[in-house]
């Protein structure tokens, strides 16, 4: 049961339900109750105005006298594999399941998003609605959180140095701010996997680091990438203090799958949407790793916010690899041309090693 400030209360349950009626509730007014079955409940002693019943299941006909009674009232969309109503982020597991990944929400949900548009109104809607409750429930998440940015290549395999670099960047980030990535492999895998263990030592990175090292990608077998990254966060379960980590991952990209070391997946339909939401919570800085054309995106995509923001509210974009961003994609010189006479300019930098990067964040946290 979970309730938010003022008479808003989060149902989520049919247990919550049953239990709030035998304590006495009569109204319901305020009351958001996501996705249960109420059939066979009775509500005809309860005043319902003012409450919202999303993607609830009654018995014939009390969908019509609810509403009649003041209540907002939202079907269910059965065509649709998400839950587009749900009242928080996702979790690997919950993506992922235990069988195939074929059978998986998360295989399920990028088929249906790739035929969405054909589907009309019904599925548009259910996009939409979807991806509006992804919002609420990230904005719960990190409201009190610091977070920092953490954008890199998705091709980065494990095994490879820059991989490692990646993990270890995420590990001293996670110290005093909360990891955010893209969510999906790669370069974002390694931060969020090195987040999890900010503070912990580095030999336990290591460890991780090595076994994973036996599936580099995804390329050749979903399921196996995804379930050795389960077996390494099983492994890691004796430990105290793992750190919170946020992956936002799109199914616009499904063919790149979520990392599992996200400890929340804020996991949209839209891609514009989630490039959005992934910048302008970044409020402590940005730090892009080496990458390609989804990188670039997102190094102007900040670099825009960061352009016409108030001089107090620009936060950090930290470039890691100098010759990565003059010669192999000269991004840096159009940014620092970008930034010149702006209150950005002291605000952009380029870095060969992580460990510049980090103290360039950390010196700007307040």
């Amino acid at each position: 049961m979970r309730s938010s400030h003022g008479r808003v209360s989060e149902v989520e349950s049919r247990t919550d339900v049953e239990w709030r009626l035998a304590a006495g509730a009569h109204d319901l007014g305020g009351w958001r109750v996501r996705s249960v079955d109420l059939t066979g409940l009775t509500l005809t002693g309860c005043r319902v105005a003012g409450a919202m019943f999303l993607g609830c299941r009654f018995d014939d006909g009390v969908a019509v006298d609810l509403q009649a009674r003041g209540a907002l009232v939202f079907p269910e969309l059965p065509d649709s594999p998400l839950d587009v109503y749900r009242g928080g982020l996702y979790t690997a597991r919950e993506l992922y399941g235990t069988g195939r990944y074929h059978a998986s929400v998360d295989a399920r949900a990028y088929a249906w998003s790739q035929e969405a548009d054909r589907h009309g109104p019904d599925a548009l809607l259910a996009a939409a609605l979807h991806d509006h409750a992804i919002d609420v429930a990230l904005e719960e998440w990190t409201r009190g959180r610091r977070l920092v940015g953490v954008m890199g290549g998705h091709a980065v395999r494990r095994g490879e140095p820059s991989y490692a670099a990646a993990a270890r960047l995420g590990r001293l980030l996670g110290v005093g701010h909360t990891v955010a990535t893209g969510g999906g492999p790669g370069a974002m895998e390694a931060a969020n996997l090195g987040a999890t263990l900010a503070g912990h030592d580095p030999g336990v990175l290591a460890e991780a680091l090595a076994v994973l090292a036996d599936v580099p990608d995804f390329d050749c077998h979903i399921g196996a990438w995804a379930g050795l990254g389960f077996e390494v966060l099983e492994g890691l379960t004796g430990l105290t203090g793992l750190t919170d980590t946020l992956g936002i991952p799109t199914w616009h990209y499904g063919h790149e799958p979520p990392n599992v070391f996200a400890t929340a997946i804020a996991k949209y339909v839209h891609n514009a949407v989630r490039e959005a939401v992934l910048v302008e919570i970044c409020h402590a800085g940005i730090i892009f790793l080496p990458g390609a054309a989804g990188t670039v995106q997102e190094v102007f995509q900040d670099a825009c916010e960061n352009y016409y923001a108030d001089p107090a509210s620009v936060a950090p974009m930290v470039l890691v690899g100098e010759r990565h961003w003059t010669v192999t994609l000269p991004v840096w010189p159009l940014l620092r041309a970008l930034a010149e006479g702006r209150g950005m300019a002291e605000h952009v930098h380029l870095v060969d090693h992580v460990e510049e990067a980090v103290a360039i964040v950390a010196g700007n946290t307040p």
